[in-house]
């Protein structure tokens, strides 16, 4: 069983891994605001017990093993996002905190139960995939909203960033996830949007803002 801070090392680098499946101890310490001997002190731990990868000067790798246990304790936090979005009226807004708690309850039968209750969902409320309980996570056909063209109508299918600065903005102009929204213009100038959709027949966004939304 792996202590909480473990656990948050090993979720950290699976979202830190690259496209090879390496991070760095470096970014690994950025991450979670700790210093680079606490990083190489934890990974020497996890490296110990078959969980990561690690050498001198080397980039860090997840084990299979790794990988499994980073996605179970990122299945949990999902699914906590979503019970409380579902079944407890939470905004999305409001989830994170509260699930970065209850990711770390050691209870797979508590999981299971939360995940019967809400039908076996596939996605948490900012549109995320839910690894199975294999640690499994199903790759998502995405674009970006800034990569879309004038004309085109899409539908809003999941975030790339999810604080609450930008869930509050999200929120302020009705935009969520299954909005169905049409590109009208493209400022050339700074790439900004302009989009059409319900009660919101013409609203601009700026690149930044469309580059975190993902589309279907």
């Amino acid at each position: 069983m792996a202590t909480p801070t473990e656990e948050n090392y090993l979720k950290a680098l699976l979202a830190l891994t690259d496209a090879e499946g390496k991070a760095s101890v470096s970014g690994l310490g950025q991450a979670l605001g700790v210093s680079t001997p606490s990083v190489t002190s934890m990974v020497r731990k996890l490296h110990e017990r078959g969980l990561v990868e690690y050498a001198r000067y080397q980039p860090l790798r997840l084990t299979p093993a790794g990988r499994k246990a980073a996605a179970l304790v990122v299945r949990k936090h999902r699914l906590t996002e979503m019970f409380l979005v579902d079944m407890m009226g939470f905004g999305w807004e409001e989830v994170h905190n509260i699930a970065e708690q209850v990711e770390h309850v050691d209870s797979p039968s508590f999981f299971a139960r939360m995940d019967k209750l809400m039908g076996h969902p596939k996605f948490d409320p900012h549109g995320s995939p839910i690894p199975d309980t294999e640690g499994s996570i199903h790759d998502l056909d995405h674009r970006r909203l800034d990569e879309c063209a004038v004309g085109e109508t899409v539908t809003i299918s999941g975030l790339n960033h999810s604080s609450n600065d930008f869930l509050h903005y999200l929120n302020d102009r009705d935009l969520s996830l299954h909005t169905e929204l049409t590109v009208v213009a493209r400022e050339a100038y700074d790439g900004s949007l302009t989009v059409s959709y319900v009660g919101h027949p013409r609203e601009v966004l700026s690149q930044v803002v469309a580059s975190k939304l993902l589309v279907g």
